[in-house]
């Protein structure tokens, strides 16, 4: 083989390297469609994993590694539970009692189990064995045992969160219309002609409009990343196409200083694109306004920038030296360290967990509750279909966050504490290791996150008896022990406990005050732009909470980067290709845990959690009364999604424009055929919306 032949044959396998990945993407989500369909057949009351498994073309055995309920009696060990430990009837739990409507039923059961005697990893012995299903759900890490596990309980070295003592630079910023070609650079107002949308085509219209140098360019509408999409079996494949399309005069910005942000980032709907120009004089990101708050199509760039000059002006009302960058991540962070003690306990700053215990958050703390309920659990057709969506939700539980050193609690230590310190120890700062199990007589919603079939895929198990081993934070535990309808059976394999502190406290505050301050001026304000503005920019202040309560769950990195075609070699070896030219290879590779002085997982977790607990059950003292999933008939609940929660019916919760607050933001009267798809389900909603709007405005 000569050389050009060679070349030809290189050319010819790269083509059916792509042509692989784009069957294995759509056998991939064949494969999701027909496990939804399983999930949903496997809720019939006489389904049967004999009959299904020949439907779906699997075995027996993967049918039941994606519906346990459906296994055999003779696969199932006899269960051989130890007395259960039942904790003192509190004063959360009495109040709870007062809302039942349940009859009467055992109290609650929490207790300690002996975790599994060698790897950690080892499923319990009383649960269903494991079977080698590819679509089997995941099972979660946990520590060590012995001296290997306690080691992971301490902070890394010499990694700290401490107060800043620099002040963030502000970047010329510019915001674009790519649609119309309209630009905003501070009170003036440009038409740009940008020819293809391309990147090379908008810097070379900015730069020339904007001489003196721009830093910062907002995409308000247009998505130009999205421009040949029909080309593309996915939008990922067409933004990282339009990312790294040869940009003249220009290169892939390798990063500096402080705000070490190398290398283009690659989304769906808001990529970043990093530029530096060819003699590295000129830093420039093109980034969607999509990050911050989401525009209606009259919103002009002229609105998004007085939105964004809104929001500098209301936080800095709180922070002096506040600087808006480039996301509301970034911002949200950059806030918090200048809220960091300058004197006191916390004047050194807080120390970053071990990166195995991060690892463990990573692997067992899930986000927010997104879960579509069908029938049979919900009717074919909906009498009604009712959006409560929580008003700035995770501000309301940023009010108390783990601080010190972790401790490992043990299934021993915990069975070693009087009831009182058990008591105390869950409904404080922890995550827990726990086997729950279903009441026998349980008809609602589940309460507490499974490891489902998935990369961080996360499941609800309802079915009455249901066992099954997950991690839980104290918020969680608290709903299961106490909820309104029938306590759950919960006991401890393991924990990670800290003391109660206030780290965001103060952040948080004054978040919501800002937040408090321009939705106030969005209500009353005379001028409907002005009034608009203010609306987005307190959107802005819940997207800098929201991501910023994020960011700091620090997930591992991955790195997106491109190497020239005639440099094949030089792409790592751990790289995944995922996009290619006749001149680049773009690919990306993990980098694990950075060490990023602002990572506490911890906090995260903690906030998801309450989030979570709250979908299901939120007392309002001010009116001493209850709202929540479980504050709902059976049957009724259709829908979770993060902070929001889909009925069949209205509910009479009071709302007060404060924060956790169940909104009604949409009702959809019926009769509406069920939601099967998140796609169904996300077109119902705003069909919802409209029409309570209109509604509103007859009324």
């Amino acid at each position: 083989m000569d050389a050009q032949s060679y070349n030809a044959a290189l050319t010819e396998l790269r083509t059916v390297r792509d042509r692989i990945k784009k069957s294995r993407a759509e056998l991939t989500k064949l494969e999701a469609d027909r496990d939804q369909r399983i999930a949903r057949l496997a809720a019939h009351a006489k389904a049967k994993a004999e009959r299904i498994a020949p439907a779906a073309g699997m075995s027996v055995a993967d049918i039941v590694a994606l519906a346990p309920q459906l296994a055999p009696d003779d696969l199932v060990a006899p269960r051989q539970a130890p007395e259960p430990v039942t904790p003192p009837e509190t004063d959360a739990k009495a109040t709870a009692r007062q809302h039942a409507a349940a009859p009467a039923r055992n109290d609650a059961q929490v207790q300690p189990a002996a975790p599994p005697p060698q790897n950690s990893t080892t499923p319990p012995a009383d649960a269903t064995p494991e079977t080698s299903a590819p679509n089997a759900p995941r099972t979660l890490p946990s520590p060590p045992a012995g001296e290997e596990g306690d080691a992971w309980f301490s902070h890394a070295l010499n990694l700290a969160s401490t107060r800043p003592n620099f002040t963030q630079q502000a970047r010329s910023t510019v915001f674009l219309d790519t649609t119309t070609g309209v630009l905003v650079h501070r009170h003036q107002t440009h038409h740009l002609d940008l020819a293809g949308r391309t990147a090379a085509d908008i810097l070379t219209a900015v730069f020339h409009t904007v001489p003196d140098g721009v830093e910062r360019i907002y995409i308000t509408a247009g998505d130009p990343w999205h421009r040949d999409a029909d080309r593309y079996p996915y939008l990922r494949d067409a933004v990282t196409a339009w990312l790294n399309a040869p940009t003249p005069g220009w290169r892939t910005d390798t990063g500096r200083g402080r705000d070490r942000m190398a290398g283009h980032f690659v989304h769906a709907r808001n990529p970043v694109g990093r530029y530096q120009s060819d003699d590295g004089t000129t830093h420039v990101e093109i980034r969607s306004v999509g990050e911050w708050f989401d525009l209606d199509t009259n919103d002009t760039p002229a609105t998004v920038r007085d939105a964004f000059v809104l929001l500098w002006q209301a936080l800095r009302r709180h922070w002096s030296d506040a600087v808006l960058m480039g996301s509301p991540s970034q911002t949200g962070r950059d806030l918090w360290t200048r809220t960091i003690p300058q004197r006191g306990q916390h004047a050194d700053g807080f120390p970053v967990l071990s990166e195995e215990l991060r690892g463990l958050l990573h692997a067992t703390a899930g986000q927010g509750r997104n879960e579509l309920i069908t029938p049979p659990r919900v009717p074919e057709q909906l009498p009604a279909l009712v959006e409560y969506d929580r008003t700035f939700a995770y501000a309301k539980h940023t009010w108390k966050s783990p601080v010190g050193t972790p401790r490992r609690i043990t299934a021993a230590t915990f069975a070693s504490w009087s009831e009182k310190e058990q008591i105390r120890a869950l409904y404080g700062c922890g995550h827990w290791h726990v086997r729950a199990t279903v009441p026998d007589t349980w008809n609602h919603v589940g309460l507490l996150p499974a490891p489902a079939p998935g990369d961080r895929a996360w499941h609800y198990p309802a079915a009455p008896g249901t066992t099954f081993t997950t991690w839980a934070g104290g918020p969680e535990l608290h709903t299961a022990l106490t909820n309104p309808l029938q306590p759950w059976k919960i006991e401890i394999l393991d924990g990670i406990l800290w003391d109660d502190g206030k780290p965001l406290d103060d952040w948080a505050k004054k978040l919501k005050e800002t937040w408090t301050n321009l939705t106030t001026q969005a209500q009353i304000h005379g001028d409907p732009q002005q009034a608009r503005a203010a609306h987005l920019a307190s959107r802005a202040v819940r997207a800098i909470l929201l991501y910023g309560i994020g960011s700091f769950a620090q997930r591992p990195r991955m790195v997106t980067g491109t190497t020239p075609r005639a440099m094949e070699r030089d792409v790592p070896a751990d790289a995944e290709i995922i996009g290619f030219d006749d001149q680049q290879i773009t690919w990306q590779r993990p980098t694990g845990f950075s060490r990023d002085p602002n990572a506490h997982p911890e906090w995260a977790a903690a906030i998801w959690s309450g989030a979570r607990a709250a979908l299901l059950s939120q007392r309002h003292r001010d009116d001493n009364t209850h709202a929540g999933a479980l504050h709902t008939p059976p049957g009724t609940v259709v829908a979770f999604r993060t902070d929001a929660l889909y009925l069949t019916q209205p509910q009479n919760w009071p709302y007060h424009h404060q924060p956790g607050d169940y909104l009604l933001k949409g009702h959809l009267p019926g009769p509406v055929t069920t939601p099967t798809t998140e796609e169904e389900l996300l077109t119902l909603r705003n069909t919802g919306r409209a029409t309570h709007a209109t509604t509103r405005q007859e009324a």
